[in-house]
């Protein structure tokens, strides 16, 4: 039993790393001779793992050729609805405490997105953030709390909208994740009280997202 449990979990790791070789070839579309070099096995293994990939629409062959399926895309729209779920709670927590709104914001190419947004129940005025709004990411406390290096805060001022101040920090040790939290106000926030704030939220999404 132990040892068909260890050769299934070796099955399953060489068929996600199967599709994770299609997903990142450089070329238009990798062959089984190129996929069994990049997961270091063999063709015929290739073939095998390929059946309940294709089976499951996440990958399709054209010949020797091997391109990610459909499957793939409905998995993917999947994804932004549990990043807000898991999130909320924080964020929820975060714009109460705070009087602002606050949101999760993902990197996507050179863009960032506004995935998750909440807006504190108790305000006159506060942000209304639309998710889904778009940036460059290297604007904005959200964009560019994405890319810093360390776990501090990063704050911004009228950079994306006059008079609207922002303080965001990173979303850390979650794979394939580039995010940050942040909040947004029409006034200005003292950094030194909210980002230890920003800070802790961020850190209770990397933890619902593990």
């Amino acid at each position: 039993m132990v040892g068909a449990t260890k050769e299934s979990s070796l099955t399953l790791e060489r068929g996600l790393a199967l599709l994770q070789a299609v997903a990142e070839a450089e070329s238009e579309a990798p062959s089984i001779s190129e996929l069994a070099t990049a997961i270091g096995a063999s063709r015929a293994a290739v073939y095998r793992l390929l059946v309940p990939l294709q089976a499951r629409g996440l990958v399709r062959r054209e010949g020797s050729k091997v391109r990610l399926g459909l499957g793939v895309l409905r998995l993917a729209s999947n994804v932004l609805p549990q990043l807000r779920m898991a999130a909320n709670p924080a964020l929820r927590e975060l714009a109460e405490k705070v009087g602002a709104t606050a949101h999760l914001t993902v990197a996507d190419g050179t863009e960032a997105q506004a995935v998750a947004v909440v807006e504190p129940s108790w305000t006159a005025f506060h942000v209304a953030y639309r998710v889904g709004s778009r940036h460059p990411v290297h604007r904005g406390a959200a964009g560019r709390a994405i890319s810093t290096p360390s776990e501090i805060w990063v704050v911004s001022a009228g950079e994306l909208q006059p008079n609207a101040f922002g303080v965001a920090a990173p979303v850390r040790g979650v794979p394939g994740l580039r995010a940050s939290v942040g909040v947004v106000a029409l006034e200005k926030l003292d950094a030194d009280v909210v980002g230890p704030h920003v800070v802790r939220a961020a850190e209770e999404v990397a933890a619902a997202l593990k």
